[in-house]
């Protein structure tokens, strides 16, 4: 019997699905890849400044998985034959914002969070008296708090503003203060509920993650991610179909209805099995028509927007660093930075041209957003040109990417949460699996992880229903 999959999304997660059914899943099953607007790969797009490439959205991905072995990105990257396009940084030497001035990022922490007091002395004061030896574990079994409230009262304010806020909002565009531990750090999470002091709960997540001696941290494709995504695309053999919106979704006697395209002049599209791999709130309103409960539960997922300033700059005398971070409490407006020419040794250029690509936009602060894209650019230029500590060059040219509702923020319990709905949906509707950043965690590798397991588990499904 020919089995029928929709994998409802073309992100890098659902193409990482698409291709693991194409690997495991019997012979003759045919998946169909649904993708509303007219480009694959999500938030990893591949553009081109002043004849330079480019990423206009994600840039690179972590090389290791937390047992140490090649991450999900890495292992895919190889599979479709790209091994050997892979590159490291040349320098990860970044910087953080301090009273205007750019300092070392402190060696020895866990996204921020100091597992030496001495090495962030120069950033941030900790108080170390805070984190006292109570004779228990710092978090009970099952708890889960927001990352800021748990170093807030373990060392005090400073090192949660200077370090641990810039660091979270540098992957999230959130904030420390409403951040999940358990989705944001679980190694610390794990070590937390173990471990009495926050200092030795750090060390022991240091200590279980462990990375050998030279093992570059990043990674990303030569030419560009968007080769990535083509690749994984036509590896996994699918049919694509883009500018394909899923409007409905319901469960039949046998398997799935899709209701696809304008609603003037839908197609009825009938499957046995679904990968949702698709943002939470849209993917929330397909499951409003499968379980009310679970739509609710998935619908919960707030989202942070961003835009990414890209500059060409002539001559520029950059600091020899991969980039900066910059705390709230700086009051500026870009958040981050990164000197791409510098970081990576394949971008440069003879001629000298910098390429620069400046972060904007903070969970809760969208109306930093509503400028222009002229004064957006204006902005950062200025404030990189302060913090550098010269005047930069003007721009040979410049490209704003603004992606809205692109990060997920994942409030304390969402692990909890995102258990909960899936055990619901496995329960009633096993041929029905919810994949991505919103479930699983930001980063190539977590999300292609997560689409692989979905496909995983659809298959066993089927397999089960076939028996």
């Amino acid at each position: 019997m020919q089995r029928r999959i929709a994998v409802i999304g073309g992100g890098i997660t659902g193409l990482a699905a698409a291709l693991r059914l194409r690997e495991a899943a019997p012979a003759g099953t045919r998946v169909t890849v649904y993708e509303q607007s007219g480009a694959l790969g999500g938030k990893l797009r591949t553009g081109e400044l002043a004849g330079s490439v480019l990423e206009r959205g994600a840039e690179n991905f972590l090389t290791r998985d937390p047992a140490g072995g090649d991450s999900a990105a890495v292992a895919l990257a190889r599979r479709v034959g790209l091994g050997d396009d892979l590159v490291h940084p040349a320098t990860t030497q970044a910087a953080i914002v301090v009273g205007g001035r750019l300092l070392p990022v402190p060696r020895g922490t866990l996204v921020g969070v100091p597992g030496d007091l001495d090495q962030v002395a120069a950033v941030a004061r900790p108080d170390a008296d805070r984190d006292a030896d109570g004779g228990g574990p710092l978090l009970g079994p099952d708890e889960d708090v927001a990352v800021g409230a748990l170093v807030r009262q373990r060392l005090g304010d400073d090192v949660v503003d200077r370090l641990v806020d810039p660091m979270l909002g540098g992957v999230y565009a959130g904030r420390a203060d409403q951040l999940s531990l358990a989705a944001t750090m679980p190694g610390l999470a794990r070590a937390a509920r173990v471990e009495p002091t926050l200092v030795r709960a750090v060390r022991a997540a240091m200590t279980a993650a462990p990375r050998p001696a030279g093992t570059p941290v990043f990674a990303t494709v030569s030419g560009g991610l968007s080769r990535l995504v083509d690749a994984v695309a036509a590896a996994g053999g699918a049919q694509l179909r883009l500018g394909a919106a899923v409007r409905e979704l319901t469960p039949t006697r046998t398997g799935w209805r899709l209701v696809v395209g304008p609603t003037r002049d839908p197609e009825r599209v009938d499957v046995d099995a679904v990968v949702l791999a698709l943002p939470a709130r849209p993917a929330a309103r397909l499951l409003a028509g499968v379980d009310t409960g679970v739509a609710a539960r998935v619908g919960e997922l707030d989202y942070a927007s961003v835009a990414l300033v890209a500059m060409a700059l002539p001559a520029a005398a950059l600091p020899e660093l991969s980039g900066f971070l910059v705390p709230a409490v700086e009051g500026a407006l870009t958040k981050a930075a990164t000197f791409f020419t510098t970081k990576w040794a394949h971008l440069r250029r003879p001629d000298g041209v910098a390429l620069v690509r400046a972060s904007v936009g903070r969970h809760g602060e969208e109306q930093q957003l509503q400028r222009d894209d002229d004064e957006l650019v204006a902005t950062v230029h200025r404030e990189l040109s302060a913090l550098v500590g010269a005047a930069l060059p003007a721009p040979l040219e410049t490209h704003v990417q603004r992606w809205g509702g692109a990060l997920p923020q994942y409030a304390p319990g969402h692990v909890a949460r995102v258990a909960a709905a899936r055990a619901r949906l496995r329960a009633a509707h096993p041929t029905l699996a919810l994949a991505g950043a919103g479930y699983d965690g930001v980063g190539i590798p977590v999300c292609v992880r997560s689409g692989e397991t979905a496909a995983e588990e659809i298959i066993k499904a089927l397999e089960g229903l076939a028996a």
